[in-house]
């Protein structure tokens, strides 16, 4: 259960949704995932490459340049977390106008 919490992630699933078609910088997945942080991106990459979903592949050069890239075995993710990316990013905005729509008709409960 574990490994799923980490590929249902929406972080993840959207990192993953951004390397399937071309390796990228962290720059380049920063400006792509909207919403997320450096730290977030950071701390998302490094558990995709301890999976070994991604590899990670630092270039002797000035500035530093590193670059992100699908394993075999995160291709093998593919077509499940590319349509739950695709999915999310289709529908992001109806869903936070109905989240949005939600909060003003319905006040916070306080905690029992």
């Amino acid at each position: 259960m574990q490994i799923l919490a980490l590929i249902g992630d929406k972080w993840s699933i959207l990192v993953i949704g951004q390397l399937r078609d071309r390796t990228l910088r962290f720059g380049e997945l920063h400006r792509a995932v909207t919403g997320i942080s450096q730290r977030m991106l950071t701390l998302t990459l490094r558990q995709l490459e301890r999976d070994g979903l991604l590899s990670r592949t630092a270039h002797p050069a000035v500035p530093p340049r590193v670059d992100y890239a699908l394993t075999s075995l995160g291709t093998t993710l593919l077509d499940s977390v590319a349509a739950l990316a695709d999915w999310a990013n289709a529908h992001r905005h109806e869903i936070n106008d109905n989240r949005c729509r939600y909060d003003t008709t319905h006040p916070p409960r306080l905690p029992s």
